[in-house]
């Protein structure tokens, strides 16, 4: 089974890429890519540039990851209550793709992590309303809020015991789709 892992951050300390990689890493006898948003930095999509140019070959590379992946597990950082302006970029010019769905209809854990309290709570209910219109195909979801006090950066994975056991019963979810 292949993995692909997308933090929807272009932070080169993306707690959400913590999170994300640490996930992936529960699903036995897969191989795993983690994707890093800054492989896939293009102009800010504007339907002018479309038009001159085309869709930039960064977009169609990201679409050939998810469809070389049987599963999608998705960390989206949350700027002022939605997506990354990093991540918003790729998915625009993805969409743009001639007759393409962005996710494929891969099944999708979606996820979300932030310092506070509602841990990307307001990303997470974004993505779950727009991915589906987008081919998104979203098995579950998981948040996990105050992530400097319920994850163990130096042990590389969740510390609080209800939400790690709780990821984890997604995560075999997700693996017997």
């Amino acid at each position: 089974m292949k993995i692909l892992a997308i933090a929807g951050s272009n932070s080169e300390t993306s707690i959400n890429k913590l999170l994300v990689t640490y996930a992936a890493s529960l699903i036995q006898n897969a191989e795993v890519e983690v994707v890093d948003m800054n492989e896939f930095e293009m102009p800010i999509y504007k339907h002018q540039r479309e038009v001159e140019s085309g869709v930039p070959q960064e977009a169609k590379n990201f679409a050939a990851k998810i469809d070389a992946a049987d599963m999608l597990i998705i960390s989206l950082s949350e700027h002022n209550g939605t997506y990354s302006s990093a991540f918003k970029n790729v998915f625009d010019w993805t969409s743009r793709i001639k007759d393409r769905a962005v996710w494929n209809e891969k099944p999708m854990l979606l996820m979300a992590t932030a310092p506070g309290a509602r841990g990307g709570l307001g990303v997470l209910e974004a993505a779950e309303k727009r991915f589906p219109l987008h081919g998104g195909n979203i098995v579950d979801t998981f948040t996990l809020p105050f992530f400097n006090d319920n994850f163990d950066k130096s042990a590389q994975k969740i510390s609080n015991e209800e939400k790690d056991s709780e990821l984890k019963e997604k995560i075999a979810k997700i693996s017997a789709v």
